[in-house]
């Protein structure tokens, strides 16, 4: 299935969560599910019963847009997370996390994930020093991921660093606002990584 590029307040909407898929609006606490929680269309207000595997396949659905990756590239993900030693669910949102693109949108860079791939598929990123355009690159432990000279007056992302440092940056990252630059400094531990999905649920889909 091709990358989801339709209304995404309405997708969270369906869901019942805020996925981030929303920059400014979310920030200020202005997105559509923090004023109508319930599901879109007619019948949205209408509860009904979801079956177990209804239930596994939506957070396979909730991370997979959340993280903005296709369902081959998350196939490949669960794959290598399950060959890894530990908790295949942790590993999963561990290997999500270390993404390039997701490390410049947890680094401020952008307020949306969607935004930070796009920082990275122009060519405004540097790692160590070196262009890199992939949003699937894999950032490692202290690894620093810079704005190119050239893009660091962009007014979104000065703007998103302003945004962003008003509820705070992520533990496992450490940026210089002013010059423009962050270090991955570690791997995130699961507890640490606030979203709404449940990962066991997608452990046990990927497991019958």
């Amino acid at each position: 299935m091709a990358r989801y590029r339709g209304p995404v307040e309405k997708i969270e909407r369906r869901f019942g969560v805020s996925l981030a898929l929303k920059g400014e609006r979310r920030i200020a606490g202005k997105c559509a599910i923090e004023r109508r929680s319930y599901g879109p269309g007619q019948h949205g207000q209408r509860r009904s019963k979801i079956s177990d595997y209804g239930l596994q396949l939506r957070e396979k659905q909730k991370a997979k847009l959340m993280y903005g990756v296709s369902e081959k590239q998350f196939r490949s993900i669960f794959k290598e997370a399950n060959r890894q030693e530990g908790n295949t669910g942790e590993n999963l949102i561990k290997l999500l996390e270390t993404r390039l693109d997701n490390v410049v949108y947890r680094m401020g860079f952008a307020t949306t994930r969607r935004f930070a791939r796009q920082l990275v598929t122009h060519g405004h990123l540097l790692v160590d020093g070196k262009r890199v355009n992939i949003p699937s690159y894999v950032v490692k432990q202290g690894q620093k991921i810079e704005i190119k000279e050239k893009s660091k007056n962009n007014a979104q992302i000065v703007r998103s660093l302003d945004l962003v440092a008003q509820i705070g940056i992520v533990p496992w990252v450490d940026i210089d606002k002013d010059k423009r630059y962050g270090i991955f400094t570690r791997h995130p531990e699961r507890s640490e990584v606030e979203i709404p999905i449940e990962e066991r649920l997608i452990v046990e889909l990927y497991s019958k």
